[in-house]
C-alpha cells in the first residue's frame, strides 16, 4: 500500500484499500516519491564545516549543495579569507533560537523542554493522517502519513527538519569560520530563508527560517567586510609590485654589479608570480614597467661587455706587442740599459687593462718567458763576472802585498820606481767586487802617503810668504801701472791722484814686511 503527502494547501490523496492479504506498508511517500527517511540532527553533526558531505544514499532525496566552495574571484585573483564578524553579526546569529527549541508563540502548545529533533513538539497526525506543522501564523498542513503509527509520520517529517536545520547550520559556520564567500553564504540563506516557511517538514520552521534571515544581514556585514579586506590585500598586492617595480628600474638605472644584478631580476620574476589577486589592467601595466626595466638592463650590460670586449682587444694587441719587444730583448748582452728596459716593459704591461683570466695568464706566460731568458743570462754573465773579480781582488791584494814591504827610508828613489811600477799594473788590473775596493784602494793611497811623506822629510823647507805682504805687493805694483798710465796720459790731476795712493800702499808693503819678520 502507499501513501501520499499533501500540498502545502492541505489537500489529501486517499490511497485504495490494500488488496486481501498484503501488509502495509509503514513509509510515507513525499511529493517526490521514493525519498528516504532523513538523518538525524545527530548524524548530521559535523566536526568540520568545511568538509564534503557524504554521498546520498540511492534513492535518497538530493538536499540543496552544502558544499563550501572557495571564495569565487575575478580570473587572476585568490580567494580572500574574510576578517572576524562585526560584534553586532556575531550577537545576532547567537541570539536565533537552537533547532527544535520552542518559539514563545507556540509556548502554550508544546512542552516547555522539548528535546531539539522532537518533532512532536512542533507538529501532529489526525486521525485521517494529515501531518500538520505548528507556525507563527498556526497550523499548516504538510502531508499525509497513511503508512501506519502516527508517530513515524511525525519522525519522517522531522527528519525533513533536520535536513533543513543541517544546511542552515553549515551555513553559519561556514560565516562564523570565515571559510567562504559572504557573497555565496548570502545568497544561499536567502533562498533558504524563502523555502523553510513553506517547507514540507515539522520542526521549528520560524525559528529556522529567522536564523536564515539573520545570516542573511549578517553575511551583509561580513560581505562589506571582505570586500574591505580584499581591496586592502589588493593594494598591498598591488604596493609589493610596484616596490619590485621601482627596484628594477633602479638596477637598470644605476647598477653595474651585473652578476648580482641579475640574479636579483631572476629573483624578482619568482617573487612576481607569487603575487595574485591583482587586476588585470594594474598586473599588465606593473609588469610592463618591469619588463622595460629588465630589458634596459639587458642593454646596458650587453653594451657594457661589448665594450669590455672591444678593451679587451685592445689589451690583447697591446701585450703582444710587448712580448714581441720582450722577446727582441732577451738575446742582448747589454744587461745595465737592457734590465732598465725589462723593467721599463714590465710597467708598461701593468697599465695596461686585463684581457679576461685565460687569455691573460697565457700572455703573461709568454711575456714573462722572454724576460726569463734575458735575467737568466744576465745572471749566469753576473757569476762568471763575479768569480773574474774575485781573482782580481786576489791579485791586486798580492800587488799590495808587495807594495807594502817597500822602504822609502832606504832607497827613496828606487822606492818611487817601485812603486810606479806596482801602480801600473795595479790600474791594469780589472774590476774587482764592489764590498772589497773601498779596502784595497786604501791600502794603496796608504803606501803612496808613505813614500811622499818621507820625499817631504827629505826638501829644505822655506816658510811660506805672509799673505798679507803678498796682497801689499800686488797692491803697490797695482798702483805703479795707475801711475804709469796717467803719466801716459798726460793728466796731472790723475798724475797725483796715482803718486798719493802709491805712497800709501808702499808704506803699508813696508808695516807688512815688519810685522812678517818679527
Amino acid at each position: 500500500m502507499s501513501s501520499t503527502e499533501s500540498p502545502v494547501d492541505g489537500s489529501q490523496q486517499v490511497p485504495p484499500p490494500a488488496e486481501a492479504g498484503e501488509p502495509a506498508r509503514s513509509e510515507a511517500v513525499a511529493p517526490e516519491a521514493g525519498t528516504a527517511a532523513a538523518p538525524s540532527p545527530q548524524d548530521a553533526e559535523l566536526a568540520d564545516p568545511t568538509a564534503a558531505d557524504p554521498a546520498p544514499e540511492p534513492g535518497a532525496e538530493a538536499a540543496p549543495d552544502v558544499e563550501t566552495p572557495a571564495a569565487e574571484a575575478p580570473a587572476g585573483e585568490e580567494p580572500v579569507t574574510p576578517g572576524p564578524l562585526p560584534e553586532e553579526a556575531a550577537a545576532a546569529i547567537a541570539a536565533v533560537p537552537a533547532p527544535g527549541a520552542v518559539p514563545p508563540h507556540a509556548a502554550g502548545d508544546a512542552p516547555a523542554a522539548a528535546p531539539a529533533s522532537d518533532p512532536s513538539a512542533w507538529g501532529r497526525v489526525d486521525e485521517d493522517g494529515t501531518v500538520y506543522v505548528r507556525t507563527a501564523e498556526g497550523e499548516r498542513a504538510v502531508g499525509s502519513w497513511q503508512a501506519g503509527d502516527p508517530a513515524a509520520g511525525l519522525a519522517h517529517f522531522g527528519r525533513r527538519y533536520d535536513d533543513l536545520a543541517t544546511e542552515v547550520g553549515l551555513l553559519e559556520a561556514r560565516l562564523k569560520a570565515h571559510t567562504g564567500n559572504p557573497g555565496e553564504i548570502k545568497s544561499k540563506a536567502q533562498a533558504l530563508a524563502e523555502q523553510i516557511p513553506t517547507a514540507t517538514a515539522v520542526g521549528d520552521l520560524d525559528g529556522l527560517a529567522a536564523r536564515a534571515r539573520a545570516m542573511v544581514e549578517t553575511a551583509e556585514a561580513a560581505s562589506a567586510t571582505y570586500r574591505a579586506e580584499k581591496a586592502a590585500q589588493r593594494t598591498a598586492q598591488i604596493a609589493r609590485k610596484e616596490a619590485l617595480a621601482v627596484e628594477a628600474e633602479q638596477i637598470a638605472a644605476e647598477s653595474t654589479a651585473w652578476k648580482a644584478a641579475g640574479d636579483r631580476l631572476k629573483a624578482i620574476v619568482e617573487e612576481w608570480k607569487t603575487i595574485r589577486g591583482i587586476d588585470r589592467k594594474t598586473d599588465e601595466a606593473l609588469w610592463q614597467r618591469f619588463a622595460a626595466a629588465r630589458d634596459a638592463f639587458g642593454r646596458r650590460r650587453g653594451a657594457h661587455f661589448a665594450s669590455l670586449d672591444a678593451q679587451r682587444g685592445e689589451a690583447r694587441a697591446a701585450k703582444q706587442e710587448l712580448i714581441a719587444e720582450a722577446q727582441r730583448l732577451s738575446t742582448s748582452t747589454d744587461w745595465g740599459p737592457t734590465s732598465a728596459a725589462m723593467r721599463s716593459l714590465m710597467d708598461r704591461w701593468k697599465a695596461v687593462p686585463r684581457t679576461g683570466r685565460d687569455g691573460d695568464d697565457d700572455l703573461w706566460k709568454q711575456f714573462r718567458a722572454a724576460q726569463d731568458v734575458f735575467f737568466a743570462a744576465r745572471t749566469e754573465s753576473d757569476k762568471a763576472r763575479n768569480s773574474e773579480e774575485q781573482a782580481n781582488q786576489q791579485a791586486k791584494e798580492e800587488i799590495l802585498a808587495e807594495a807594502e814591504k817597500l822602504d822609502p827610508s832606504k832607497d827613496l828613489r828606487g822606492t818611487q820606481n817601485a812603486l810606479r811600477k806596482l801602480q801600473e799594473r795595479y790600474d791594469a788590473i780589472g774590476h774587482v767586487p764592489r764590498g772589497a775596493m773601498r779596502a784595497l784602494e786604501d791600502r794603496m793611497q796608504a803606501v803612496e802617503q808613505k813614500v811622499r811623506g818621507a820625499a817631504d822629510a827629505g826638501r829644505v823647507r822655506t816658510a811660506p810668504e805672509n799673505p798679507m805682504v803678498t796682497s801689499m805687493r800686488a797692491a803697490v805694483a797695482k798702483a805703479e801701472e795707475q801711475l804709469a798710465k796717467a803719466e801716459a796720459a798726460g793728466d796731472r790731476r790723475r798724475i797725483d791722484e796715482a803718486k798719493a795712493n802709491l805712497a800709501t800702499r808702499q808704506e803699508w808693503l813696508a808695516e807688512a814686511e815688519k810685522s812678517a819678520r818679527r
